[in-house]
């Protein structure tokens, strides 16, 4: 589990870091510019934009077997309540946004498709929301339900569970994103500081060998 989750942050990390220094100094464009102005950004650096979108692609797939492992030593340790199956949703969610969000990316380094402003805003937009509102909803329901069940059975550190909670609150709110655009703030705090949260909770459930009676899976989740 502490491998699946540092290879995803560093697969993304390297898809920020790759993108930037392909780009030579260049600014970076948000979909919310005009057309033209974003037009021109994917036109001017192809190559930071298909490696930016290859490594996001690319770290969906240690997410992914990172959330449904966590569920998995879950049910290990004797877990039988519905947040397991919560953060099952959330983590299934949460990769295929990476997924969808990387494959639209790759999209918009094509020359072909670039000619069109209207055609590379639109796929712009849908690998933003993707990778954006979308992957902190999931990620927030598989934060809440891994957080919240813990709490419950004492598997996680009551802080590091109480951090669980708050980013799931924080990634649920992010869908207010969708008309108004300050709640954007939303999504950077769910994907970094769940960034640390997957660390610390991989290294709590790994080293955890309490296994849960029957009886002491209550719990609203």
């Amino acid at each position: 589990m502490i491998l699946l989750a540092s290879v995803h942050i560093v697969l993304f990390v390297a898809g920020l870091v790759a993108g930037a220094a392909l780009r030579h100094g260049g600014s970076f464009v948000t979909p919310f510019a005009p057309a033209e102005q974003v037009r021109m950004f994917f036109t001017q650096s192809p190559m930071a934009v298909r490696v930016s979108s290859f490594f996001l692609f690319g770290s969906a797939v240690p997410f992914g077997i990172f959330a449904v492992t966590t569920v998995s030593r879950l049910r290990f340790m004797g877990v039988r309540a519905a947040g397991t199956n919560i953060a099952l949703l959330g983590g299934v969610v949460a990769a295929i946004a990476l997924f969808f969000s990387g494959i639209a990316g790759w999209i918009l380094s094509v020359p072909d498709v670039s000619d069109s402003a209207a055609v590379v805003k639109a796929i712009y937009f849908l690998s933003f929301l993707c990778g954006g509102v979308l992957y902190a909803i999931g990620f927030g329901l598989f934060a809440a339900g891994v957080s919240v069940t813990s709490y419950f059975v004492r598997l996680l550190p009551r802080w590091l569970a109480f951090l669980g909670i708050f980013l799931a609150i924080t990634g649920e709110l992010s869908w207010f994103s969708l008309i108004a655009y300050p709640a954007n703030f939303f999504i950077p705090i769910t994907r970094f500081a769940g960034f640390i949260w997957m660390l610390l909770a991989a290294v709590a459930l790994t080293r955890g060998r309490k296994t849960v009676q029957p009886a002491s899976t209550g719990g609203p989740l």
